[in-house]
C-alpha cells in the first residue's frame, strides 16, 4: 500500500514538472494561431529554379520552415525577370540562368525604417540594399536576402520589390525599380574597384541626398556634387566612375523622392554620414544658382 501512495506521489511529481517546464518554454497566451498570425505580416519571394536542397537551405537562413512558409505570402522571382532588370546594367553571363537568390520581408510599425541582413550575397552589402530599397520607395521593413551559397545577390533588389508589393498591394513605379536597380549595381561596382564597399555606398548616399535634397537638375551641378563630397571623403574619383554615378543620379533626379522618408528609411547611412562629419548642402552647386538669377535679372532689367 505505501509503495503503491509513494508510486502515485513520484508520477503526480513528474506530470507538475512536466507542465511547469512547457509553461516556461511556451509563454503565457502563445500557440500556433499566434505564431501564425505573426507571419501574415511576412512576406516571401522564392528563386523560381531553387532545387529542393537549395530551398532548405534558403528557408533555414531566413528562419522559416516549410510549415511556417504555408502561412507566409509566397511569390516567386523568374529568371526573365531578373534579366528584364539587370541586363541593362550587367552582362548576361553573371546574372545568369537560374533564379535563385530569395527574399523574405517582414511589415513593420511605422517609424522602423529599412533594416536589412544578408547570408552568402558577396557583391551587395545590406547597406547597399537599404540605400536602393529606400530609393525604390520601400517603407518600414525588416528585409533578409539569402542565397543557398556565395552569390552576388543583385537579383533579390527584384525579390525584395515584389514581395513589398505584394505586401501592400500596390505596383513599385518601374522608374523607381529601374532607378533602385541602377543604383544598387553602380554602388557594387564602384565599392569592387575602390576595394572599399562601405565607402561606395556612403558616397552614394549622400550623393543622392545633395541631388534630392538640392533639386539639382545639371549635369554640372551635379559633378560639383560628387566631386564635393569625394574630396570630403578623401575618395579619388575617375572620369569614368564620376560619369556612371552622374548617369544614376540623372535618373534619380525625376524621381518624386521625399528626402525627409529617405532619411527615415535609410537611419544607417544618415547616421554614418554624421558621424563622418559630411557636410551635405552642395555650397558650389547653390551659388552658382544664386550667380544664376541675378545674372537673368541683370539682363531683364537692362534688356
Amino acid at each position: 500500500m505505501k509503495k503503491t501512495m509513494k508510486l502515485r506521489k513520484m508520477i503526480s511529481m513528474m506530470l507538475v514538472a512536466a507542465v511547469a517546464a512547457v509553461m516556461v518554454l511556451v509563454p503565457a497566451g502563445a500557440s500556433a494561431d499566434s505564431v501564425n498570425d505573426s507571419l501574415s505580416d511576412t512576406y516571401v519571394s522564392l528563386g523560381a529554379n531553387l532545387s529542393d536542397s537549395e530551398r532548405a537551405t534558403v528557408l533555414s537562413l531566413l528562419g522559416l520552415t516549410e510549415d511556417e512558409l504555408q502561412n507566409c505570402t509566397v511569390v516567386q522571382v523568374t529568371n526573365q525577370e531578373e534579366h528584364e532588370y539587370l541586363d541593362a546594367y550587367l552582362s548576361s553571363s553573371v546574372i545568369g540562368n537560374r533564379a535563385i537568390s530569395s527574399v523574405k520581408v517582414v511589415n513593420k510599425d511605422d517609424g522602423n525604417g529599412i533594416n536589412v541582413e544578408t547570408h552568402n550575397i558577396t557583391y551587395c552589402t545590406e547597406t547597399m540594399y537599404q540605400n536602393a530599397l529606400a530609393t525604390a520607395g520601400l517603407e518600414d521593413a525588416d528585409v533578409t536576402v539569402a542565397g543557398p551559397y556565395n552569390v552576388s545577390g543583385t537579383a533579390g533588389l527584384i525579390g525584395a520589390i515584389k514581395a513589398y508589393d505584394t505586401m501592400t498591394g500596390k505596383d513599385t513605379a518601374e522608374e523607381s525599380v529601374e532607378a533602385a536597380t541602377q543604383e544598387l549595381v553602380t554602388t557594387s561596382e564602384l565599392g569592387e574597384s575602390m576595394g572599399d564597399q562601405e565607402s561606395a555606398s556612403t558616397l552614394v548616399g549622400a550623393v543622392k541626398d545633395k541631388v534630392v535634397s538640392e533639386g539639382l537638375e545639371t549635369e554640372e551641378e551635379i559633378r560639383d556634387a560628387i566631386e564635393d563630397t569625394a574630396e570630403q571623403m578623401d575618395i579619388t574619383l575617375t572620369e569614368d566612375q564620376i560619369a556612371k554615378i552622374t548617369a544614376l543620379m540623372d535618373e534619380i533626379k525625376n524621381l518624386d523622392i521625399d528626402i525627409n522618408a529617405l532619411k527615415e528609411q535609410a537611419k544607417g547611412l544618415y547616421d554614418k554620414l554624421d558621424s563622418l562629419d559630411i557636410d551635405l548642402s552642395s555650397a558650389q552647386g547653390f551659388f552658382s544658382r544664386i550667380g544664376e538669377f541675378f545674372s537673368n535679372l541683370w539682363d531683364r532689367i537692362f534688356g
